[in-house]
């Protein structure tokens, strides 16, 4: 890959001096005086018996600041922006992100993220900002969010995050709940669109735009509200940073205090696939826990390259970033329109990604051996047959199936299985061998992901799984919730069970209780999973009635999700996949794991592009689906359905086609799928159709498709 020049965008400087510039900038800007200077520049304006401001401050990163002035300090991690002084320290000349598709494109080393992140926070605390204020932070994953969230950590501010492609009214209950003061936003175009109801009904002291200028706005909007760009904020904390540290008369204006662990860093509000959002309060300590422990699931080195296309803001994409930063690894951004190309590429060493992302992987693998010349697909197909036995052996001799029995299996009979699992994978492994020469380092080359795709926010396909190790790609699963901030368990490569979401990562307690009487079960029995550890939210925001619902006084957090624990056995298939954790869906809906069995076995097929098993309280139950035209279009040819010159079939002939694939495909399934409502429209995250972690919104689609879902029961 070619080197990517370096640029510091963000570290010019004033040209003019200390004492004048923000009163320049104020004025030249025509700004009100509702904006509450307190920056060192200022201090000379204050009087000698006014009392002295405070400023909060990350004990480790800006230790030297707190050590002097009568703070305390730290010598270790205390807050989350601690982090980026050690990963300054140690890897500060080495790229930490790469973010091509912004304008201007961005690359960007630690040194330079520490001192953007230091002066993007005192540009902070030089319009305003106090110690526990709010800001909302609205907006996409970017170098300019990542500034910006530790930027509000490290003044001591709680940051409020959702996408920029959530619904305006959305975005104005969870700012308005939250009791934010500010808004810090994607870019004008976001602005733009949300500018006439904000302006109305919510109270801002100012708005940042991370990208873009201010010309862009269409309209000039509330004079009082002012409005700055990235650079102006990153501009003004650098000058009083540095009257700061040149005047020790400026910092004596100042008390100092240091953030502390149990302080909230962030409000995230839950995306959900049902209801409204609620504010789940996490504090440094949660979120440090997982920097401090994820390297046990991914043990990142110096110089790996991760390829990020989640939202940042999303809990799951946001704790991985927080740690491998932490590693020294290099980081960069993608966008879905751009994965695949990225992916060969940049040849990540990883991809921290989603379920769906890994499906729709696996269909484009799929689809492009389907299309291959009739030899080249035989011997594909016949290769990756060979290598799914080859592993589905290879799990039983080294002990890593799922079992619910708590009783082992005798002495004789594991011998006896291992004996005929290890020959029948040395038979095979030849095959599987020569495979991985002919085809499957063909793939690699096209996605790289030499190390390993995490897959987490969702549950994984298994046929999507089990592919991806027949082919030699490393996917760990891992299963968490927004208020656990957010992995609890995940899958290691050296225990990498598939089926489970992994063992419980460190410092995390698992138990598996009855959903009636709370009784807890034994290893092997299914019930409702409950959760205990550090990483625990600490609360809803302004919501104690829900808080309560799900933290006991105990500390045990009710996942709201049905799975159980594989028993301790020494011997046989399971022996190495004791503790390993099973998640088989949510406990609220109806015949959950039947639906979720009938949705990803109907998945297998390639003209279903999405779908949603309806009717869980009706007689039979239904689906919502969007078919793949292109492929219905050359089954319907290939059937010959339709003339092989024919560029559309019609309805009732692709609902044939759909019902055809359906029981192909789910037939060995208890419950089958009756009335199919087929739509055209894709499920997106732009028409609400989908979380921002893809996962889709059942209940949209349902209130979406009322009444054609009525009619179907008719």
């Amino acid at each position: 890959m070619s080197a990517i020049p370096i640029s510091s965008s963000y570290a010019s400087t004033f040209s003019y001096s200390a004492a004048h510039a923000l009163p320049f900038f104020f004025a030249r800007n025509n700004y009100s005086t509702r904006i509450n200077l307190h920056p060192p520049v200022f201090c000379q304006l204050q009087s000698e018996t006014e009392k002295p401001l405070t400023r909060r401050c990350s004990p480790f990163l800006e230790s030297s600041l707190l050590s002097g002035n009568g703070g305390v300090a730290s010598n270790e991690w205390k807050a989350v922006p601690d982090i980026w002084r050690s990963s300054a320290e140690k890897y500060g000349d080495k790229i930490a992100l790469v973010d091509p598709y912004h304008d201007p494109p961005s690359t960007m080393t630690y040194k330079q993220l520490e001192d953007a992140i230091l002066d993007f926070a005192e540009g902070l605390r030089v319009i305003g900002v106090r110690p526990n204020e709010k800001l909302a932070l609205f907006a996409d994953n970017s170098c300019r969010w990542l500034v910006a969230d530790q930027g509000m950590m490290a003044c001591g501010a709680i940051n409020v995050v959702r996408g920029s492609r959530s619904s305006i009214e959305e975005l104005l209950q969870i700012y308005n709940h939250s009791e934010s003061v500010a808004l810090a936003v994607d870019n004008p175009e976001m602005l733009n669109r949300i500018a006439k109801l904000f302006y109305l009904k919510a109270s801002m002291r100012f708005i940042i735009l991370l990208w873009g200028e201010k010309s862009g706005l269409v309209s000039e909007g509330d004079k009082e509200v002012p409005v700055f760009t990235f650079t102006e904020v990153i501009h003004l904390g650098q000058e009083s940073r540095r009257v700061l540290f040149d005047s020790l008369d400026t910092r004596k204006h100042y008390m100092y205090e240091a953030i502390k662990s149990d302080d909230i860093a962030t409000l995230v509000y839950t995306s959900g696939t049902t209801g409204n959002p609620k504010g789940v309060m996490l504090t440094h300590q949660n979120l440090l826990h997982q920097i401090k422990n994820l390297g046990d699931i991914v043990p990142a080195e110096v110089g790996d390259r991760f390829l990020s296309m989640l939202p940042s803001w999303h809990a799951y994409e946001r704790a991985c970033e927080y740690f491998i930063f932490s590693c020294g690894v290099e980081q960069v951004y993608t966008t879905v329109r751009n994965l695949k190309e990225d992916l060969g590429h940049y040849q990540p060493h990883y991809l921290i990604s989603v379920p769906l992302v890994y499906e729709t992987l696996y269909s484009g693998i799929q689809k492009q051996i389907s299309t291959s010349s009739l030899v080249r697909k035989l011997v594909a197909l016949t290769f990756i047959r060979v290598s799914l036995r080859y592993m589905e052996c290879k799990r039983i001799y080294e002990g890593k199936c799922l079992t619910k029995d708590q009783k082992p299996p005798s002495y004789l009979h594991s011998i006896l299985d291992w004996l005929w699992a290890r020959v029948v994978a040395t038979i095979l492994f030849p095959v599987h061998l020569l495979a991985k020469i002919l085809v499957y380092h063909k793939i690699h080359s096209a996605i790289g992901i030499s190390k390993a795709g995490v897959s987490g926010g969702g549950s994984l396909s298994s046929h999507v799984d089990r592919f991806f190790e027949a082919i030699g790609v490393n996917v760990q699963n891992g299963y968490g919730l927004t208020e656990t901030s957010p992995v609890i368990a995940a899958r290691r490569l050296s225990y990498n069970v598939i089926g489970s979401v992994g063992h419980p990562i460190k410092h995390t307690e698992f138990k598996v209780v009855d959903s009636e009487t709370d009784e807890v079960l034994p290893p092997g029995s299914k019930g409702i999973l409950k959760v205990r550890g550090p990483q625990l939210m600490k609360g809803y925001y302004k919501n104690p009635s829900a808080t309560n619902q799900v933290l006991d006084r105990d500390g045990w957090l009710n996942t709201g999700d049905i799975g159980w624990i594989v028993p301790h056995h020494s011997t046989g298939r399971s022996r190495n996949s004791s503790g390993v954790i099973v998640v088989d869906g949510r406990a609220k809906d109806t015949i959950v794991l039947s639906t979720g069995e009938l949705e990803e076995a109907a998945m297998r097929s390639s003209l279903i592009h999405q779908i949603v098993v309806i009717g869980q309280d009706k007689r039979r139950l239904g689906a919502v689906i969007v078919p793949n035209k292109e492929e219905v279009l050359k089954a319907a040819r290939e059937s010959s359905i339709i003339d092989s010159n024919s560029s559309d079939a019609s309805q009732e002939k692709v609902t044939s086609l759909i019902y055809k694939e359906l029981r192909t495909w789910t037939s060995e399934s208890p419950f089958q799928i009756g009335p199919v409502l087929l739509v055209n429209d894709p499920f997106t995250i732009d028409n609400g159709l989908m979380t921002p972690t893809m996962k889709i919104r059942r209940d949209k689609v349902v209130a979406q498709y009322g009444d054609q879902i009525e009619n179907l029961y008719k």
